[in-house]
This record gives C-alpha cells, sequence and structure tokens, in this order.
C-alpha cells in the first residue's frame, strides 16, 4: 500500500468516513507482507476495537483492492487473502505449514502470453501460484 494519507484520500473520494476502525485496517495492513486473510485482521484489531465488525473489515478490504491499494490473493481453497505489495510478483504456499511467500519477478519472470490467446481472450493481467514446501518444511 501507498502511504496511508494517499489511501486515506482515495477513500474520501469514494465517500467513505475515515474512522478509527478505517484507519486501523489501514495500519495493519501496511507493511504486511503475511498475506492476511479478514479474519487475521479481525483477530487483530478486534481487542483494540471491540465494536469493529466484519462487515467493516470486508467492505473496507474490497474498497482498498478497488482503489488498487491492495491485491485478493486467491492462492487457497475457501478463504481470500490481500497483499498490500501490489507490484506484479507471484505466489508461494507451502502445502505443509500453510505459509504465504512472495515470488519476485526477477526469481521466476512471468511466462510469455503467446499472441493466439492475446487475441482470443484480451488478456489484462495474470497470477502465478506456486506450491511446494517452504524451507523450515522441507528439512
Amino acid at each position: 500500500m501507498d502511504n496511508k494519507e494517499k489511501v486515506v484520500e482515495k477513500l474520501r473520494s469514494r465517500g467513505l468516513k475515515i474512522t478509527p476502525q478505517r484507519l486501523a485496517i489501514i495500519e495493519a495492513l501496511e507493511g504486511n507482507r503475511s498475506h492476511p486473510s479478514a479474519e487475521d485482521v479481525y483477530t487483530e484489531l478486534s481487542q483494540r476495537y471491540p465494536t469493529i465488525s466484519y462487515a467493516t473489515i470486508y467492505k473496507t478490504l474490497e474498497t482498498l483492492c478497488e482503489l488498487g491499494e491492495l491485491m485478493e490473493v486467491n492462492i487457497e481453497p475457501h478463504k481470500k487473502r490481500y497483499d498490500p505489495f501490489t507490484d506484479p510478483h507471484h505466489h508461494f504456499r507451502c502445502v505443509n505449514c500453510g505459509k504465504i511467500e512472495d515470488i519476485p519477478l526477477e526469481e521466476v519472470p512471468m511466462p510469455p502470453v503467446p499472441h493466439e490467446v492475446q487475441e482470443k481472450y484480451g488478456i489484462v493481467g495474470m497470477c502465478v501460484y506456486f506450491f511446494g514446501f517452504c524451507p523450515a518444511c522441507k528439512n
């Protein structure tokens, strides 16, 4: 995510009030490389904000995705995760412990899209998910 003030301005431009709960969600995501789910964000914030609702968290996460400040990561069945690092990159999920990590494009470049596929489908983006064992589980 970009700096907090820029994100706040984008939310205001959508007509959303900047509540302490929304600010806390932004702060919880800023620089967070653990790919938290909405449930993770709720768990982190519910102690400080006992009245925070899942609806507020889901709506804020959805809006941040729409604004391009957050990327939805669907690497697990039945659970959305979120990534504030929106530059193009891949994701890896350990099949043993469930840890999710970023894989930079320098390590594994994006595969080329054949011209015929681009023409037929009008590809505008892609995501690549890798599955295997993280270094800790591999041993």
